[in-house]
């Protein structure tokens, strides 16, 4: 198994963990169901969406038989999706107790980079899976 794919793994657990404490915060203060955002998307972007990543790096290259097109890219991904979504679920959070037009922006901009982390899981399994043309020579 890749390094970064046992990273995906590992953070997906990471992320399930952390978002099962903010939920049971929730259940015991009115004040934390403010992060009901946080806690979805920790849910959905941290452990559901690293776990299939991780999982579609191990697994959808080896259904194919073939190598996964870019490791490279699969790295860059790991990066940019843990810091995208750390990055904006932290300034969501500041917002919500001390809103800025700065903050907004902030969070806006680590979504961006959430974006960009699935284009790029897109891209590389798309790469990996879809043959290229051959041309008629």
């Amino acid at each position: 198994m890749d390094r970064f794919v046992r990273w995906f793994i590992i953070m997906s657990i990471v992320y399930l963990g952390v978002a099962s404490l903010v939920g049971i915060a929730m259940l015991g203060s009115e004040r934390a169901m403010a992060l009901k955002f946080v806690h979805s998307h920790l849910n959905m972007l941290g452990w559901v969406s690293m776990m299939i990543y991780g999982v579609g790096y191990h697994i959808l290259p080896k259904f194919m038989g073939r190598q996964m097109y870019s490791k490279k890219l699969g790295e860059a991904q790991f990066w940019i999706a843990n810091i995208g979504l750390v990055a904006m679920l932290l300034f969501y959070t500041l917002n919500v107790y001390s809103p800025s037009d700065t903050l907004v922006a902030a969070t806006v901009l680590a979504g961006v980079l959430e974006m960009v982390s699935i284009f790029l899981f897109f891209y590389n399994m798309l790469k990996t899976l879809i043959p290229p043309v051959e041309q008629p020579g």
